[in-house]
């Protein structure tokens, strides 16, 4: 059953589910990467109005979609003017990421060095990533910030996670150049 109904829904969760049972996690994530650069460009897909709100505070987080079965969630993010994540993980986990709205610059980082609850990272390189534009995270590989960098518009972005994400690892620089982490709890904002 469909958390939020929306046009294309079953056309969405349809192209995950059969990319999800396959065994390998690579074969999972290309395949629902090919699947979302294609859905996003599709005008029969459109996402519930409300994922076009932003929310003043912090970006905002609405759950679509939970499969009972295969366990996966999809998340959209609504990042408003100047609205970023810090150096962040997925708690482990893989995760697939489209933007389907506005532009967005994403940041992976390589972790090169951790010490008790000091981390060192080194970024590698900076995305620009218009519409219709996934790609994926997997373990190790998974630290990065995700910034809208538009001054007056908003950017949507479409998650896909291997299980519901609620809490991640954030990570704030010091002055000596290290990262203290921050293990941290996600919420949910309304779809309503």
């Amino acid at each position: 059953m469909l958390s939020l109904e929306f046009p294309g829904a079953r056309q969405l969760i349809d192209a995950i589910d059969a990319a999800v049972v396959q065994s390998d996690q690579t074969v999972v994530t290309d395949m629902l990467r090919t699947a979302l650069c294609r859905l996003i460009r599709d005008a029969d897909v459109r996402l519930p109005e409300c994922v076009f709100e932003s929310v003043a505070d912090h970006y905002a987080r609405r759950e679509l979609y939970r499969s009972e079965q295969h366990g996966y969630s999809v998340v959209a993010m609504t990042w408003g003017p100047g609205q970023g994540t810090p150096i962040h993980d997925h708690a482990g986990q893989w995760c697939v990421e489209g933007v389907w709205h506005g532009n967005l610059e994403i940041t992976p980082y390589e972790l090169i060095e951790a010490r008790g609850d000091r981390y060192r990272f080194e970024p590698r390189g900076t995305m620009n990533a218009g519409v219709g534009s996934a790609g994926s995270l997997i373990p190790p590989h998974e630290y990065h910030t995700i910034v809208n960098p538009s001054d007056d518009a908003i950017a949507v972005s479409l998650h896909i996670y291997r299980r519901a994400l609620d809490a991640c690892a954030k990570f704030y620089p010091t002055d000596d150049g290290w990262y203290l982490r921050d293990q941290c709890a996600l919420a949910l904002d309304s779809t309503q």
